[in-house]
């Protein structure tokens, strides 16, 4: 498995992928990913076997607070799950923060998405307390919008305190 930038030959496999997150990941048109080849290279980081993209991370720098990277979209081929390709994706995404001197690193996940919760948790992310905890998991209401609640991890990087 090689870690490589995202880069536009690589959109269509990307898409693919993401495809398989849904309903948790919300895949958006080939010209936002091609944006984000152009723009975010450094923080949307894909794992690939040969010509196959069987993992990707799609994060940004803030632009209101660019010591913060957001998380917007993991995802591993589920048939390759288990074997260190999002910490592998997470960590390239980590060392972009570190340089540029980032302290902090968050995500946001559904509340009933435990699968998501297990990793975020196994990863080192800690899950912000919020306005109520469902099912061991802590949610901000209205996170994302009127009725669109939210549980919130963050890492905060060595040596920035947050």
């Amino acid at each position: 498995m090689d870690v490589v930038p995202l880069s536009i030959d690589r959109v269509p496999g990307l898409e693919k992928l993401l495809a398989m997150g849904q309903p948790y990941i919300r895949l958006r048109g080939p010209s936002d990913y091609w944006m984000y080849s152009r723009l975010f290279s450094s923080t949307c980081p894909l794992a690939v076997v040969g010509d196959q993209v069987v993992g990707a991370v799609i994060a940004f720098r803030g632009q209101d607070d660019p010591a913060e990277v957001y998380v917007q979209d993991v995802m591993t081929d589920p048939g390759r799950r288990r074997h260190g390709i999002a910490r592998s994706l997470l960590e390239s995404v980590k060392r972009q923060a570190n340089e540029w001197g980032c302290r902090r690193i968050h995500l946001t996940s559904e509340p009933d998405n435990r699968p998501a919760h297990a990793t975020w948790t196994a990863l080192g992310f800690n899950n912000v307390r919020g306005d109520w905890v469902e099912n061991g998991v802590s949610v901000i209401s209205d996170y994302k919008g009127k009725g669109n609640h939210r549980a919130v991890y963050e890492q905060v990087l060595p040596g920035r305190p947050r």
